[in-house]
């Protein structure tokens, strides 16, 4: 047998280090050239490598944008900065074509695909894609935010932050799309709102397989797999994934309402919760259904109508075993068996099952200051009284143009119309029958639920209808209708 080969090492003739090559030593020994800087003390191999390096403690930025007027310490810096100008981004992943300005930000990029998380928070233990992040996240443990607002004084943890807070005191939104017309703040939005309308899901969970349009939607549903919640109500102890969904959990104890609505006056606790009640005064609706032509304006509800065609019921009742599409559904389901009625009147002390049924009821207390000359009947508004006197006058200014019929109310002639369409847009979200009208569907769903708010003032037997009450009362008590 052969002996082995002695390892060769190349030893530092300043310090004693040694290395396993010539060129690993020719590198070692810049340590000990001469350039150092007197300010930091970092060594340079080379004299122009030191004038470079000093620009960052003098400040000296002769290297200016002609677009912007951006200064820079050095030419390469520059030439980077110009790709913002010209669009230009050489360095695309190979795995959803994504590009990027630099190479480095294309290295960290490729993690949200390998799943690679190098960086190591040393207190919580939650990991990065990149140092950035890391350092981004470790103001959340020392509470530091050193970038601030020049027109408010409030401050952020990082650049990102403050550059998406200033939005709110210019509101420029110069990213427009060019399929719904909404604009957005930055171009990363306008991508990731984009793909509500394409479809797209380049993010995908290694779990489950579930996939997502952006990264932080797939960030928020991991939490789901590894069940973390790092972050505490000090009020009622709720935990929560996320930072944000905690602030915005607190103005529930603080009763702070930050979004109002300009045109309604409406406020509300998020601004998301604000954005998708603003597609009430517009009427948008970008969540389409791909198995008829309904739209609808939150995901959560395309996600309910979609039920309908799939026949997915996925909340089940632990007592009787009936299974409904909707949670809500089951909640007021659920009161059947335990008898709860969770909505008090504050005026005479009434409890129902219901919310609406609630809202209902409170119009028996609240001031009718507009009273009919003819019948004595209140209303709440004008308009009410207005609509009301036709039924003295006769007068009918809607006609069908189909059938000639004619109507007191414009809302009474688009529900007669439906007729002749056949359209019957109010879906049941339990058993998919459809109807012309929104309170024939609250009607329906007693049904399902078994409720019966309309009792008898005699022998309190209950209904699920009005007209069910009155007419046990003519016929059982021989109790007319009052004209």
């Amino acid at each position: 047998m052969e002996k082995q080969a002695e390892e060769i090492t190349y030893s530092c003739e300043e310090c004693g280090l040694s290395l396993s090559t010539m060129s690993g030593l020719k590198s070692h020994m810049r340590i000990h050239t001469p350039y150092s800087c007197k300010e930091c003390k970092t060594f340079l191999s080379t004299m122009s490598s030191l004038q470079k390096h000093m620009k960052l403690h003098t400040g000296d930025k002769p290297h200016s944008c002609k677009e912007c007027g951006s200064s820079f310490a050095r030419a390469a810096t520059l030439r980077l900065h110009m790709r913002i100008h010209t669009g230009e981004k050489p360095y695309s992943c190979e795995v959803c074509d994504k590009t990027f300005v630099t190479s480095g930000n294309l290295q960290i990029h490729r993690r949200v695909h390998t799943g690679e998380k190098p960086y190591s928070c040393q207190i919580c233990g939650s990991k990065f894609t990149s140092k950035g992040n890391l350092n981004s996240h470790m103001r959340s443990h020392t509470g530091e935010k050193p970038h601030f607002c020049e027109v408010c004084g409030n401050s952020f943890s990082s650049k990102l932050n403050l550059k998406l807070h200033k939005v709110t005191h210019t509101g420029e939104k110069l990213f427009p799309c060019e399929v719904c017309g909404l604009s957005f703040s930055s171009a990363c939005s306008l991508k990731n709102h984009f793909r509500t309308h394409t479809g797209e899901k380049p993010y995908s969970c290694t779990v489950c397989g579930a996939g997502y349009a952006s990264h932080s939607g797939l960030q928020f549903h991991m939490y789901k797999h590894t069940g973390e919640k790092r972050f505490s109500c000090e009020v009622c102890g709720l935990a929560v994934t996320m930072m944000s969904t905690l602030k915005q959990h607190m103005r529930i104890h603080t009763g702070d309402k930050p979004h109002s609505c300009d045109i309604c006056g409406t406020s509300f606790l998020s601004k998301f919760d604000l954005k998708v009640h603003m597609r009430s005064h517009t009427g948008e609706k970008p969540f389409p259904c791909k198995y008829c032509s309904s739209a609808f304006s939150t995901a959560s509800a395309l996600k309910l109508h979609t039920r309908r065609h799939t026949g997915e019921k996925p909340y089940s009742c632990e007592v009787c075993g009936s299974s409904f599409a909707a949670n809500s559904v089951l909640k007021a389901h659920m009161r059947i068996h335990t008898g709860e009625k969770p909505f008090s009147c504050e005026v005479c002390g009434c409890s129902f099952a219901r919310n609406n049924d609630l809202k209902r009821h409170m119009h028996k207390h609240t001031e009718k200051r507009y009273s009919c000359d003819v019948c004595s009947a209140s209303f709440m508004n004008k308009y009410y009284l207005k609509t009301h006197m036709r039924f003295h006058t006769g007068e009918k200014p809607y006609p069908c143009k189909e059938c000639g019929s004619a109507f007191h109310t414009s809302t009474s002639l688009k529900i007669h119309m439906r007729k002749h369409t056949g359209e019957k847009p109010y879906p049941c979200e339990v058993c998919g029958t459809r109807f012309c009208e929104k309170a024939k569907v609250a009607v329906h769903m007693r049904i399902h639920t078994g409720e019966k708010p309309f009792s008898c003032d005699i022998c309190h037997t209950a209904y699920a209808t009005k007209a069910q009450a009155t007419r046990h009362k003519k016929i059982i008590h021989g109790i007319k209708k009052k004209v």
